[in-house]
């Protein structure tokens, strides 16, 4: 097995890791921990509570869902960015660009999956110091999507070259 299809085997399990860790952890906010009505809060230290909404809407709640229709087209439309974010993965060669790839995969699955099954994404990770909140709340598959993105926009910005020359090198190695 070459250098390549093992780290875009390895991605592939990362990204499940992630889905199965979201769709775990959601679970465990609305059913272990009871909370499950709009606004119901548990606090785990003075900064980050879990905190349980309701997100129709995509990144950051814009493009709200307001309708079965939307709904649907909102789960297409992100199966469709899944789709495309696989297909990307197993084209990469270099480890660091899987990598991202497969957590944005995986937390978009386990987003997709929630408005597939419950209409909405369910929401509970609250950070805030006092009353500010740097971020809105959010769940783990969220926050796999955000670094993940960061994650290729550095690569892509700085480290690219880099790795592509090094990728293909170890690739001719191996050969």
């Amino acid at each position: 097995m070459s250098a390549v299809r093992k780290f875009q085997l390895i991605g592939l399990g990362i990204a499940l890791v992630i889905f199965a860790a979201d769709q775990w952890l959601k679970d465990y906010v609305l059913n272990t921990l009871g909370l499950n009505k709009i606004g119901q809060s548990m606090e785990l230290v003075s900064f980050f509570n879990f905190t349980f909404v309701k997100n129709y809407g995509v990144s950051l709640g814009m493009f709200e869902a307001t309708s079965p229709e939307m709904r649907w087209g909102l789960v297409a439309l992100t199966a469709l960015i899944a789709l495309v974010v696989a297909i990307w993965m197993f084209r990469e060669k270099a480890f660091g660009d899987i990598f991202g790839l497969s957590l944005i995969l995986g937390g978009a699955l386990g987003n997709i999956i929630d408005r597939y099954e419950l209409g909405y994404v369910v929401d509970y990770a609250d950070l805030h110091f006092g009353e500010w909140r740097p971020f809105l709340i959010f769940n783990l598959a969220d926050a796999a999507i955000t670094i993940g993105v960061v994650i290729i926009l550095v690569r892509s910005f700085f480290v690219r070259d880099k790795d592509d020359n090094s990728s293909e090198a170890a690739a001719a190695a191996e050969s």
